[in-house]
């Protein structure tokens, strides 16, 4: 019997992180900016992305997610 698996995943990885002012809580507060990947899997091995990269905030004061939109000069 032959079973094929296949799904996707959702991988987030820390680019840096630096003091701002949160647009949640309005704390002053270490936020962490990371990459937001989806890639589909065969067998457990990613193999391509499915959804564009995506950056996003988390505040290390409330935990709150929010999208990173950086200002292009």
């Amino acid at each position: 019997m032959f079973f094929l698996l296949f799904g996707l995943r959702t991988r987030d990885e820390p680019v840096d992180s630096r003091v701002l002012t949160c647009e949640i809580c309005g704390w002053n507060a270490p936020q962490t900016r990371f990459a937001r990947t989806t890639r589909f899997t065969l067998f457990f091995i990613p193999l391509f992305p499915v959804k564009p990269r995506k950056y996003l905030l988390r505040c290390a004061h409330c935990m709150g997610v929010r999208e990173h939109r950086p200002v292009l000069a």
